[in-house]
């Protein structure tokens, strides 16, 4: 299994001093995350995209090049780029580069967005919010099969016989799915032979088993080989249970309450959280050893090849960040790696 981390780049109230942190100095953070991670063995590192005053990276590939030049083998992706509000060509083209620059480490993990201030911001509607995501999703497959692309849609200018470059080191270079709540999305990933990125931060993760199932089943009846699974989650890290709790409380809450209040959530509580970071709740929280618990615990429902934790829900302290990213890589996903390829070996 791979382990990683993503983030949005989040930009709240540093709990510590007080004070908004400035967009200079958590992209600047952000940095030394991903250069911890790379250090310690984490797989892969995800950049999402938002447009919002609360994140800081609406440009990931941006990001992702910056980092590309401070790792050595680290994978680098988005988490995700909303590819219904952007041009296809140029997000082939921006990672094609990054695929160059990092000698064959990115990829593209691409969905239709959970929030919507990109779309008045680049001129679309939201009323074609559906059509624009599966338009252009099958015109950025077309841009990695073929060096030369004839291409037509509804909204975007058709393409004659034109060259798309940079091409890449990777043939073809990965795209990933993400898939939030909507059946219909893991189906699309299946028959596309596409790997799936299944984000969940709420509820029963055993909810979310026939996604999978939905996935692989779609895929098989298209005659693509099982594609890769990854579970996407939130969580934090810290030497013990009750540390973890605590740092990551107040910015969980924070950033769930501001989501809440736009989308008809009631605030969060103390006992919701605690009750989330039980075995079968959606929040990796907790010391090393329940994360690996918990892990594991997932995998038997889901089988994936990936698992990817958003340490940052909310601005923290940036020395407990490093610590999170540091027990991950050290101590979690080898344990985790060895408990799997231990069952695998069974016979």
């Amino acid at each position: 299994m791979e382990i990683g981390i993503y983030t949005f780049g989040e930009r709240t109230v540093d709990p510590e001093t007080g004070q908004l942190i400035s967009p200079g100095e958590r992209l600047q953070n952000l940095m030394e995350e991903i250069e911890l991670a790379d250090q310690v063995g984490l797989d892969v590192f995800g950049i999402g995209e938002h447009h919002r005053p609360d994140y800081t990276v609406s440009a990931p590939a941006v990001v992702l090049a910056a980092a590309g030049t401070r790792t050595k083998r680290i994978r680098l992706t988005s988490a995700v780029n909303v590819l219904s509000s952007d041009d296809p060509v140029r997000v082939f083209q921006q990672f094609a580069t990054l695929d160059l620059l990092t000698q064959g480490r990115a990829e593209i993990m691409v969905g239709r967005g959970s929030f919507i201030e990109s779309f008045p911001l680049f001129g679309y509607d939201l009323k074609d919010y559906d059509e624009l995501f599966e338009e252009k999703l099958d015109l950025l497959l077309k841009l990695r099969e073929s060096e030369r692309v004839t291409w037509a849609g509804k909204h975007r200018p058709s393409l004659d016989n034109l060259g798309i470059y940079p091409r890449p080191l990777q043939n073809p270079l990965p795209v990933w799915i993400a898939v939030g709540g909507t059946p219909e999305s893991a189906v699309r990933a299946g028959m596309l032979g596409l790997p799936m990125a299944l984000g969940i931060i709420g509820g029963l993760p055993e909810r979310f088993a026939p996604f999978a199932q939905l996935h692989r089943e779609a895929a098989q009846k298209a005659g693509h080989e099982t594609p890769h699974l990854s579970i996407n989650s939130h969580g934090f890290i810290a030497d013990s249970s009750q540390e973890a709790a605590d740092i990551a409380f107040p910015a969980f809450k924070t950033m769930m309450d501001r989501l809440g209040r736009e989308r008809g959530w009631p605030p969060l509580t103390r006992e919701q959280f605690e009750f989330s970071l039980s075995l079968r709740g959606a929040n990796f929280v907790g010391s090393p050893e329940q994360v690996i618990e918990k892990i594991l615990f997932q995998h038997e429902i889901f089988g994936h090849d990936r698992f990817l934790l958003q340490l940052t829900v909310g601005t923290l302290p940036h020395k407990k960040v490093l610590r999170a990213i540091e027990l991950l890589g050290t101590k979690v996903a080898p344990a985790v790696k060895r408990e799997i390829a231990r069952t695998n070996r069974k016979p």
